[in-house]
Parts: C-alpha cells; structure tokens; sequence
C-alpha cells in the first residue's frame, strides 16, 4: 500500500538551539538545583514522598529498600533505580547530611568511600525530623501537579516547617550554571529567622550574631571568617575547614597528631593514602614522619600521624594543612530555583524566601483548617437540634422504608432546637428555617445509640464550643498576618527545641591565607648552628646564668669532629636570613628548625634547606618584618669577608625568599663572607681583625650595591691576618661598648668613643693586646650593661653570664678571665641575649658555684 510522507525542511542550527535550550531548561528545573522553598531537588522530594505514602515513617518499621525504589520508580520518577537508591542512601548517610532524612538499616558505605550494599539487601524507613518537612501535606498547603504519566498526583513541593535548604545544603551541576550551597546548624539558622522576623531590616552583622558559619556533618574547623562573610553577604564566596587535630605525647617523649575529624566530603581512605605518597615523596617534612595509621573504630575516627624524635609536630601539621585534604576549602555558590527561576541569593534572602513561603503554607492551611471546621460545627449544630427533638426524630425514621427516604423526611421534618444550644453559638450557621441540609441529616442517621445519652450530648455541645473558638482563632490568623508570624514563630521554636544543638564545627577567628605561625606561639629561643651545619633550637628558659670564671653545664652533644660554632638568640616568628661562606642567601622561618635539648645533636641544615654539601652557614640575621615596604628600604644589608671586604646593599633585595636561595654577593676564590649586619642608613662599621686590630668607619663610606657585587676593601690586612667579626653601631647610643673576646677565655669591654672614626680601607687600631696567653682574637661585639651573654666552646660547654660582670678595659688590655677552659679547649663562638629580650618577670639566677655535668646520654 503506497502512501504519502510530508517532509518539512528544518535548519539544523535553529534545531539544535531550540533542543539544547529545552533539554537546559529541563535539567535546571527538573533535576540539578533544589527549590528555595523546601531546599529540595524533585528526586529527593519524590524518594520523601513514596516513602510517606508507604506509611514509612520513624515509628514504623523499616521496609526493603527495592520495595522503596520501586514505588518512587513506578510512580513519581521513571529515570532509574541508581538515581532514585543513590539519593535514598545519601539521605541517609549522617557525614553526608548535617541532619539525615532517611533511617537505613544496613550496608549504607562509609566515610572511607565504601559503596553501600545493593538495594535488596537494604532497609529504610524516614527519619523523625522528616516529618517537618511532610507535616500538613494533606491540608491544601501546596500545589500537586500530575507525575510523569497522568495517573498520580505528586506535591510541586513539601510544605517544609524546617528551613532544609538552609540546614542541609545542596549540590549540582545543570546546565550552565551549578549550585553548592553549605549546611548551617538548625539552632543557628532558626534564631537568625527569628531575629529577622523581629526586624525585617537587620543587617547581616547582627545577622551573623545568630548565624556564625556553616556547620558540617563531619565536624572540622572553620578557618576564617572572611570567605563566610562574603558568601553569607553576596551567595558567593569560600569557605576554609581544616581537620581537628590534637598532639599527643608518647611516653618515649616524642609526639604524634591525631586527627579526630576530617573536612566535609572527604574521602578518609584516599586521604591518608595521598598524604602517605607526599610524605614518601618527602613534600610534607619527609623527615619528620615516620608512621601513619587509621585507629578509626565504632568510638570515632582516629587517624594517627607518629613523628620522628626531634620533629616540630606544629610545623607537620601546618604542612599537613597546606599540602593535604586536611585543609580544604568550599565554594560557596547559592543558587537555587525562585518562582521556577535560577536565582543567587545570599542568606537573608534565603530566609526572606523561607519566610515567604511559610507564611503562604499557613495561610492555606488555616483557610483548609476553617473549612473543615465549620463543616463539622455545622454537622454538630444539626447533631445537637435532632437530639432536642429525640422523640419525633426517632418516630419519623421508624415510619419510613428505606434510608433515602428517612434522610428526605428529616430534612423536611421542621426542628425546635433548645437555645442553649444553638442560639448563642454561631450564629452564622443557623439551620435554615429550623430544617436539615443533606449531611446533617446523613449524621443524623449514622449516629450511633450510644450517642443518644445525656452525656454524649453534653460532650457534643463541648465539641461544638471548641469548634467556634477555633473558627474564630482560625479567621484571626487569616486576616492578619501579625498572627500568622506568631504562629511561624512558634513552630520555628519547636522544630529548634526537638532537633537543634551544639554546632559540630568549631570557628577560628583568622583572616587571610594559611599562617603557620597561628600555630605556633612565639616564643624567645636560642639557636645553635655547629661546625658541621648542624642546627637546633632551645628555649632561653632552659639555660641559665653562672657566674664570670665558671666552667658551665654541658650543652651540646656533638658528633665526632663536630663543634657548636655559632650561637644567637631570636623568636619562633622571625625569619632567619642565612648567608653561606661562598654568598649564597636563604631563607628559615625559626619555627621551622627542630627544638632540641641542651644535650641533643640537631638536626642537618642541608635537610631543612636545599644548601649545596660544600657550603658552610657562616652568617644570619633574624628578620621580624619582610614585607613593609618602608622598612625594606630603610634598611641596609652590610657584608664583610674574611680578606677585608665590605659591601652594603638594600633589604628590599632579599625581601623574596626563594627554596634554592640567590647570591647575595660575589665571593673569590681566595675570600669567604664571615658576617652579615643589619642597618639603619646612619650606623658605624667596626671590623676586627684575629691580630687585634680594629677599624671604625661610616656606612656611608661603603656606596649601595646590587647582590651579584664584590664589595670594597674595608679594612687593609697584612699577611695572615683576617677578620674575624664585624659590628653595626649607632654613634650616639652613650650605653654601647665594645667587648673583645680572644679564643683562650679572656675577655674585656671597652668604651665606643676611644675607637676614633677612619677612613675606609686603612689598617685600623688596637682593640686587644693579642698575647700567647690571650691567643687570637675570636670575636667583636657591641653590647650594653644589662645584656646577658652565652659563651660556647668547641666541647660542646655553655656558660651563661650577664655583660655587666666583665669589666671595661682600655683597647691595649688583654682582658680577664670569662670562662675556665681545660686542656686545649678554646672558645667557638659568643651570642648576646638582648636585654629586652629577657622576661623582666624571671630575672636570671646567678648560681654563686660551678657546675659541669657529665658527658653520656
């Protein structure tokens, strides 16, 4: 049989357009973002729904989970049983949902990213707090619409006495757009709605007096506030949550991390694995770990991070934080379906449009509720004026033949009703001259005998005296809306009494990017740096003052070979610029050197920085302030090298640290840097010589440089001789002087005004008699009275004492005796401890005998 085709040409592009927009439309409204009004996507309020229908709910037992995803399949979502079991499982997983909908029973996954167990294995049942969001949905609250085959009706949305969308959060990605929006705490969230109720006007400061943050399931820490700021103000924005952890200390001494919460969404299996590979990988302090284990059990999570013996476990875990998943941040994007359309809202728009809604739902609902009431009050009325003519009431129905024509003759049959009854009560629903309608009289005869006792119909009347009460309650609550607020009010603070409580996720108030140091507290220590780059750190308040001519306390354990060869003291915050003998510049934060004991080794600068093995440490300058610009360049950076050279260049030109380091200055062959100072502009240069000679001249002398420069001669140096430190003095501090220490414990101080100023380059003065029993000059420091003074020597022995207990001697003296050295001991390097670094409340005690401990463990 032939017939005709109609073939109608259509441009592809035209197509393509209008097909792409439908199928966009569809996934935006029908799929991906959830509806402002109950915070829900159209396949959770559908799961919600079937399970509501199937009588699931929290005080009822639980039902197999296919039998849950057949019925939502069958009937309200032909898209799939993954899509529909996938979202009953998230539901019901408590670190998916701050507060979960569903009650599973069963295999449900884990945090660790474990699948749930298939769907035949399964039960559910809908979780008590899911019937905030079902309550009086058979009351004409909300629209239904037909389901996908016009056989069923479903709701276009639930009627929502819980703020979901704002609680619980939500996530998608549609087309074009995607939304993410975080979950809040129930009690937080209902006093913000509160206080907004109160005043419509309240800015989102006093806002966020109420609303602090969003509060995971999984707990955690918020970092900053400014990213929830920004989000809770515009519906954009990020939000910081870092892991909680704690430091636990082993009896061994060394400490491990735990990790009792993790951030939002993540993986607790994968997270441990990639911190596992970073750590191999030696990016997050390689050498500080040595062990990771998940003790993760029913109590809780546990994840333990064990560290190496001289590990700093706030500077791991600050790494951890910077590297890891342990610190993770969520983008904050608030759109939402409003009135069908995509909107970004921020919260007090959110709870504008919660509010709204509400407000809607009880309307409807006291109009439903009014209905209903007077119906039945009308049903009463006639209940009440039939039992006030029992007798011909009862005579009238014997006398017909079937129910249709009782019902016809009491709706004929004219009533005398008693006053009491009716003539005071409702007034409105007066029965018509004094006959029945339709359903009265059907009450009338589906009344049972019992009803027809003196007391049932005082309780009638009872029932009919409320009824009125609650019609009229009902009618204010529609006119006005001040009473539906107090109604909203009051349903808000039950919802909050039954499910509300204490946040999960702690706040902390910091700003800005990742500070490690708000980890760390700044803390006054001392830093030993050895011969073989070998560093520490050690607490000032471990160490203490001896008197002048002691032999001191063993300090350091040094490997064979080895010796302490600098030591200073600064604070945990501080930088550290560390300059190398061939020029090179690093950079240290002090945090970051492991704290050590008086009798510990250290650790290698070489495992901290990237220092090339043949390098050596040979000067550094703690450095509060890297990034004021004014401070970079007032400030000047002055070299000195061991054949006489000096250079000055600018602060501001090693104000970028970089892991490699740069050249700082250019060193030859024959030369090494043996000091690096810190200036204002205006100080005056000293150098010293291992002869005993000194020269003192301006740093203006010394021209600015760049860093890949030589320098000029700064002091003229016959054969053998060199320089052996350097000071930086202000000329019109009268409390500085000068101290002179040779390497066989002799020492002196002497007045800065007899070391007359000189041109650059010239051979200097004498600062020491150099003598055999002085041995060569070791080092030159400007000091003040209440300094204290730490003396190290190449045994490893310190000795503590304060500045004022050495006394001041002219430049041709050879000094007194500042520590007792033994056999061929000598002295490998001098710190001063400023005075205002000294705690003023813990003066150091000056022990009046010697002490010396012994050398072993």
């Amino acid at each position: 049989m032939e017939f005709q085709q109609k073939i109608i040409p259509i441009n592809i592009e035209d197509e393509m357009k209008t097909a792409y927009i439908d199928y966009s439309m569809s996934v935006i409204v029908s799929r991906a973002l959830p509806d402002v009004r109950d915070g829900l996507k159209p396949v959770h309020r559908r799961v919600l729904y079937g399970m509501a229908q199937l009588g699931l709910t929290h005080n009822k037992s639980h039902k197999k989970s296919a039998r849950i995803v057949g019925e939502v399949l069958g009937k309200y979502h032909p898209h799939g049983d993954s899509s529909v079991y996938d979202t009953m499982v998230r539901m019901a997983q408590p670190w998916s949902l701050r507060y979960p909908l569903v009650n599973g029973q069963g295999n449900f996954g884990s945090i660790d990213g474990d699948g749930p167990a298939a769907m035949r294995y399964t039960e559910a049942k809908l979780e008590r707090i899911s019937n905030e969001l079902l309550a009086d949905l058979d009351k004409n609250t909300v629209d239904f619409k037909n389901n996908f085959d016009d056989t069923l009706q479903e709701p276009s949305v639930l009627p929502a006495r819980l703020p979901h969308l704002l609680v619980n959060g939500a996530s998608g990605i549609a087309v074009g757009m995607a939304t993410n929006m975080l979950p809040h705490n129930l009690s937080e969230i209902v006093a913000g709605i509160l206080a907004y109720l109160e005043n419509n006007e309240i800015t989102l400061d006093e806002l966020m007096k109420h609303v602090k943050a969003p509060d995971f399931p999984t707990g955690g820490t918020v970092y900053g506030l400014s990213g929830v700021r920004q989000a809770f103000e515009t519906g954009r924005g990020r939000v910081i949550v870092r892991a909680k952890t704690e430091i636990e200390v082993t009896k061994s001494g060394r400490e491990r991390i735990i990790v009792t919460e993790i951030p939002y969404q993540i993986n607790k299996s994968n997270l441990i694995i990639k911190i596992a590979d970073m750590v191999n990988k030696k990016k997050i302090e390689g050498e500080g770990i040595s062990d990771i284990r998940d003790e993760s059990d029913r109590s809780g999570m546990r994840i333990v991070f064990e560290l190496k013996k001289n590990a700093n476990a706030n500077v791991v875990l600050s790494k951890l934080y910077k590297y890891s998943a342990l610190q993770s941040s969520y983008g904050v994007n608030n759109i939402c379906l409003v009135n069908g359309r995509p909107q970004l809202l921020n919260l007090k728009q959110l709870i504008q449009e919660f509010v709204k809604f509400r407000l809607d739902v009880l309307k409807r609902r006291a109009a439903f509720d009014l209905a209903r009431a007077e119906k039945r009050a009308r049903i009463l009325k006639g209940l009440i004026a039939a039992l006030d003519s029992l007798d011909d009431i009862i005579s009238l129905i014997r006398a017909t033949k079937t129910v249709d024509d009782a019902k016809k003759a009491l709706m004929t049959f004219n009533l005398r009703p008693k006053g009491d009854a009716l003539g005071k009560f409702a007034p409105h629903l007066a029965l018509a001259n004094n006959r029945l309608d339709e359903e009265q009289a059907k009450a009338i005869l589906d009344m049972r005998l019992q009803r027809l006792t003196g007391l049932e119909r005082k309780r009638l009347v009872e029932e009919f005296k409320g009824l009125i009460e609650r019609i009229e309650d009902l009618k204010d609550i529609l006119a006005r809306e001040a009473r539906r607020i107090a109604v909203l009010k009051k349903e808000l603070m039950e919802v909050e009494e039954k499910y509300g409580g204490e946040r999960n996720t702690d706040i902390i108030h910091a700003e800005g990017e990742i500070s490690i140091e708000d980890m760390i507290s700044n803390e006054k220590v001392l830093v030993t740096i050895s011969h073989l780059n070998y560093v520490k750190r050690i607490p000032i308040s471990d160490l203490r003052q001896q008197q002048r001519g002691g032999r001191g306390s063993q300090a350091t354990k040094t490997r064979d070979g080895d010796f302490t060869e600098y030591i200073f003291s600064t604070h945990t915050h501080n930088y550290l610029l560390l300059f190398t003998d061939k020029g090179r510049c690093y950079w240290l934060h002090v945090y970051e050197i492991p704290e050590g004991t008086k009798t510990s080794k250290g650790r290698a600068i070489q495992n901290i920085l990237q220092i090339p093995a043949d390098e050596k440490v040979k000067a550094f300058i703690p450095i509060e302030d890297l990034k004021t610009e004014a401070f970079l360049q007032s400030h000047n950076l002055i070299f000195a090298s061991k054949n006489g050279l000096v250079k000055k260049s600018k602060l501001k030109d090693y104000s970028r640290p970089r892991t490699k380091g740069i050249n700082a200055i250019t060193i030859r062959e024959d030369d090494e840097l043996i000091e690096v100072r810190l200036t204002n502009g205006d100080n005056d240069i000293i150098l010293g010589a291992s002869s005993g000679k000194s020269i003192r001249f301006s740093e203006n002398d010394v021209r600015t440089m760049g860093r890949m420069t030589t320098g000029v001669r700064g002091m003229f140096l016959n054969e053998g001789d060199y320089i052996v430190g350097m000071v930086c003095v202000d000329k019109a501090d009268p409390d500085i002087t000068i101290l002179s220490v040779a390497n066989k414990g002799l020492g002196k101080r002497t007045q800065l005004e007899e070391y007359r100023t000189q041109s650059r380059g010239g051979k200097g003065i004498k600062t020491m008699n150099v003598t055999k029993k002085t041995g060569q000059l070791i080092t030159l420091k400007a000091v003040k009275e209440k300094d204290g003074l730490m003396i190290m020597n190449r045994s490893g022995l310190t000795i503590r004492l304060a500045v004022d207990s050495i006394s001041i001697m002219g430049r041709d003296t050879q000094g007194v005796k500042l520590i007792d050295l033994k056999d061929n001991d000598s002295i490998a390097d001098i710190a001063l401890i400023r005075h205002n670094e000294e705690e003023e409340e813990n003066p150091m005690e000056v022990e009046s005998h010697l002490e010396i401990l012994e050398k072993g463990e």
